[in-house]
C-alpha cells in the first residue's frame, strides 16, 4: 500500500458519508485531456493569467477566511485506480449562489500515477500553489489552509467550482510529470465539515514529514526529530512509512533489473 492510500480512502469515505447525510452536493466527471479542458474554459489559466490583487470591493466571494474555517491538502498514490480521474465533487453552496458572502472552504487534491515514488513527494506538494495562474481567482494564503477570493468579473462569466476544479486539473496534469489521474474535492457546507476534513490530514502530515526526512537523508542531509521513539506518538506512522519506502525502493530496483535484462536479451 502506498503511503497515502489509507488517507485517500478516508477522504472518499468522508465524501460518501457526507452525501448520505443529505448535504447538498454536486459532482462532475471530466476525464478530459488537460489541453481540452483549458480550451473549454471561459477564463485564462497559466502563468500570469491573474495579474493583479483582488481587493475586497472587487471580490464576489471570499473562501476560507480564517474565521470561517479552511483546510487544504494533497494526497497521492501509485494506484491511479483508487481515485476517479477527472471527478470534481462539491459539498455545500456553489460560487454563483454565494455572492457578497464568505464561506468556509475545504480543498483536497488526490493525484495518481503508477510511476510516482517518495522522491516525487516534494515536487507534488507544489501542485496546489496556483498563485497567479487562474484568472479572477486570488489565493491570499495556501499550504495547510487556502484563503482565496473570486472576482466579480469572472463570477459574471459563470465562474463556479466546476470551473475551478477543471483549472486545477488542467494545470496539474500539464505541469507535473507522472500524474495520470486526479480527483478534486471541495467543501463549503459548514465549518464543522471543513474541520472534519482537516482532521483526516493530521496523520497524512506526519507521513509527508517522514517522507521528506528520508528524501533529505538520501541527499546527504541527516534530519532527525528531537523525540525518543518510545515516547513519540508518531512512531507507528514512522515505522509504517519506512516499510512503505523500503517496499517501493525494492519495486523500483526490480523494475530496473527487469528492464536491464530485457535490454541485454534484445
Amino acid at each position: 500500500m502506498a503511503a497515502f492510500d489509507r488517507y485517500i480512502v478516508e477522504v472518499l469515505g468522508f465524501s460518501e458519508s457526507t452525501q448520505r447525510s443529505g448535504c447538498a452536493f454536486k459532482r462532475f466527471d471530466r476525464p478530459e485531456p488537460p489541453e481540452a479542458m483549458r480550451k473549454a474554459l471561459p477564463i485564462a489559466i497559466g502563468s500570469g493569467a491573474n495579474p493583479g490583487i483582488i481587493l475586497r470591493g472587487d471580490a464576489f466571494l471570499e473562501l476560507g477566511n480564517p474565521t470561517a474555517g479552511s483546510c487544504s491538502y494533497l494526497l497521492w498514490t501509485d494506484k491511479p485506480s483508487l481515485i476517479r480521474d477527472g471527478r470534481i465533487t462539491l459539498f455545500g453552496p456553489d460560487i454563483p449562489e454565494s455572492g457578497e458572502a464568505s464561506l468556509p472552504f475545504g480543498q483536497v487534491l488526490m493525484l495518481g500515477g503508477e510511476g510516482l515514488l517518495p522522491k516525487d513527494h516534494e515536487r507534488l506538494q507544489q501542485v496546489p500553489i496556483v498563485g497567479d495562474q487562474i484568472e479572477g481567482y486570488m489565493v491570499r494564503s495556501a499550504a495547510e489552509n487556502v484563503w482565496s477570493r473570486v472576482s466579480k468579473d469572472v463570477a459574471a462569466r459563470g465562474f463556479d467550482f466546476e470551473m475551478l476544479g477543471k483549472s486545477l486539473l488542467s494545470l496539474a496534469k500539464s505541469g507535473a510529470e507522472g500524474i495520470t489521474a486526479m480527483e478534486v474535492l471541495f467543501v463549503t457546507s459548514s465549518k464543522d465539515d471543513v474541520n472534519e476534513l482537516s482532521s483526516i490530514a493530521s496523520g497524512s502530515k506526519s507521513v509527508g514529514s517522514e517522507i521528506l526526512k528520508e528524501t533529505w537523508k538520501a541527499r546527504g542531509y541527516d534530519v532527525d526529530c528531537d523525540f525518543d521513539c518510545s515516547s513519540c506518538s508518531d512512531s507507528v506512522v514512522c515505522d509504517d512509512i519506512r516499510d512503505v519506502i523500503a517496499s517501493i525502493k525494492k519495486k523500483a530496483r526490480e523494475k530496473k533489473s527487469a528492464a536491464a535484462a530485457e535490454k541485454r536479451e534484445s
